[in-house]
């Protein structure tokens, strides 16, 4: 998404007197177009892997030992590519961060950066591969826009979100995903805002479409449930309270973040394999008693929505609770990956847990608005929130006016606890 840089802000980037930084149509078109693509090999290399590894194995269902083996050595070869390639990590970042490309990347650190990225999704590590897909894109953008020779910061920026625009549009499965949340980060500043945007929404309606006819699976439509269909006041309340309960799951995710954080430097140092694998360990042992908390969730949720009281209420909070600890465990330790999906993932346990408790209310509801209130407040993108909970949840126009209702209940939650620490 939005690179992390001084052109993140509010003020423009400087531009040369000799180029104003407008990027060519021709120059758009051709990294929107290899930014899918790749993006498209990589997923696909992914589901591959992971099937076979993780699929239908036999030696696997013959020997339960051999999940928590696996994470471990995935772990391992995760702290060994940080050592040994130097791949880059999202440690010292927040949320947001994970879904911002930074500087222009040192290619030399690519094949790390790679293999890194496959080895954190098949370690079993709480991580989605959107916070993967960031990192190679920033790689491949940047080694596309040496070649053309653009060096303007405005035209860098406005290349590097292109790429990130078709990458990301296509996989989230809304042309406007990515517009939506560099317009919500102002990336551009004032001066340049509305000349990326074009190119932004130029480069994601090419990834939108190339996924689309290819009819590959993105995440639009992933977690299906059966629409309101009319709005009571009830339901108002409804989605304040909720979106009250989903501010305290964002708020507890930020602590776990930051105690991961503190614990893995006071402990770990600098080191770089330690850490990861002894992350591996606790995630190999909890995923041991618990596998439906490994891994992003995006495969695992469905078997609990299509039948929740299996697992009951205390159960579905505990996995709530321990996804959120596995997804602070992950990121303060080395792995490469997104939180989208294991927010998505804790926030839909917690509202099929009170569907339980309150069979009345419906679950489409319970489900949404709390993943709208955390994912808002986690990544202080409200507006981008409600647009991808509603392509995810297939939302009808009801519950957006909910959605809108919870996110602001978090975003207004957050302001005053921000306000209180500071």
């Amino acid at each position: 998404m939005p690179p992390v840089s001084a052109s993140t802000g509010g003020s423009a980037p400087r531009e040369t007197p000799a180029d104003s930084g407008a990027l060519r149509l021709w120059q758009v078109v051709l990294i929107a177009v290899i930014a899918i693509t790749f993006t498209v090999a990589y997923l696909s290399v992914y589901a591959l892997l992971n099937n076979a590894v993780w699929g239908e194995n036999d030696f696997i269902a013959a020997n339960p030992w051999a999940v928590p083996a696996g994470v471990v050595l995935f772990s391992l070869l995760v702290g060994l590519s940080r050592k040994y390639l130097h791949a880059p990590d999202v440690i010292h970042g927040g949320f947001a961060d994970s879904l911002k490309s930074g500087e222009s990347p040192n290619l030399r650190t690519f094949p790390g950066a790679l293999l890194s990225s496959l080895f954190s999704l098949l370690s079993g590590a709480s991580v989605g591969p959107e916070g993967t897909i960031t990192v190679l894109v920033g790689y491949i953008s940047s080694f596309v826009r040496g070649r053309l020779r653009i060096s303007s910061p405005t035209a860098a920026l406005g290349f590097d979100v292109a790429a990130l625009a078709s990458a990301f549009n296509g996989i989230i499965g809304s042309v406007l995903f990515t517009g939506v949340f560099a317009t919500e980060f102002q990336v551009g500043g004032n001066k340049n805002a509305f000349r990326l945007l074009i190119w932004n929404l130029l480069a994601g309606t090419i990834g939108f479409v190339f996924y689309q006819v290819l009819g590959l699976p993105s995440f639009a439509r992933s977690i299906p449930f059966e629409p309101i269909g009319e709005l009571l006041p009830a339901y108002t309340v409804y989605a304040v309270a909720l979106g009250i309960i989903g501010s305290l799951l964002a708020i507890f995710a930020g602590i776990s973040m930051q105690a991961a954080g503190t614990v893995m430097e006071r402990v770990f140092g600098a080191a770089t394999v330690a850490p990861v694998l002894t992350a591996g360990v606790v995630i190999a042992i909890v995923g041991y008693f618990v596998p439906e908390v490994l891994f992003s969730g995006e495969g695992q949720i469905h078997a609990i929505i299509a039948d929740p009281a299996r697992f009951g209420v205390v159960m579905l909070l505990g996995m709530a609770v321990l996804k959120i600890l596995l997804l602070a465990l992950s990121f303060k330790s080395g792995y490469i990956g997104g939180p989208l999906f294991p927010i998505i993932f804790a926030s839909t346990l917690v509202g099929l847990a009170l569907s339980l408790v309150f069979p009345g209310v419906p679950v489409v509801i319970l489900v949404l608005c709390i993943e709208t209130a955390a994912l808002a407040l986690a990544l202080g993108a409200p507006l981008t929130t409600i647009l991808l909970v509603a392509v995810v949840g297939t939302a009808d126009q009801y519950t957006i006016v909910l959605l809108a209702l919870s996110a602001v209940t978090a975003m207004l939650i957050g302001a005053r606890v921000k306000g209180r620490s500071a």
